[in-house]
């Protein structure tokens, strides 16, 4: 096929026209590559629920997160004995793109438990795994925390 241009101006034309199609191109690649490149934000509240322990009520969590860079410090709330709420300071949290993990390090009847979260972050949840070891087994399963209404 022969592409054939009979004057300047339709020469001008299809340039501008080839010009406008690559500007519009890479505006946006661009665009993509910026939102590739971008970090979500699990900065606020977060809740989710487990299963209760021998069929009991689901038990519901919290979690308070902060992020300084690449860095996430914060807590989670649980219920604890009684009705009581007990807070845990996180561990080791990290936020790379859109993927955070941490860990929590918890003590009961002197005897220390860690859980691993990791996850992925979206504008209302951070859904992924969470890893402890249970009688020298890993325990692995699904976790998905919902961001709190009140908060962004």
């Amino acid at each position: 096929m022969k592409l054939q241009i009979k004057s300047s101006r339709s020469l001008s034309i299809f340039a501008f026209a080839l010009c406008t199609l690559f500007t519009v191109a890479d505006v946006s690649l661009s665009r993509a590559a910026d939102e590739k490149d971008k970090k979500a934000d699990p900065s606020g509240n977060w809740t989710w629920t487990t299963p209760g322990r021998n069929g009991g009520a689901d038990r519901k969590m919290s979690l308070k997160l902060k992020v300084e860079g690449d860095k996430v410090t914060g807590t989670v709330t649980t219920p604890g004995q009684g009705g009581e709420e007990v807070k845990t300071e996180i561990e080791n949290g990290k936020i790379k793109g859109d993927e955070i993990s941490f860990t929590v390090t918890r003590e009961f009847n002197g005897n220390k438990r860690t859980m691993k979260y990791n996850g992925k972050v979206t504008a209302d949840a951070i859904k992924g795994k969470t890893e402890s070891e249970r009688n020298g087994e890993t325990q692995s399963r699904d976790w998905e925390a919902k961001r709190a209404s009140e908060t962004k």
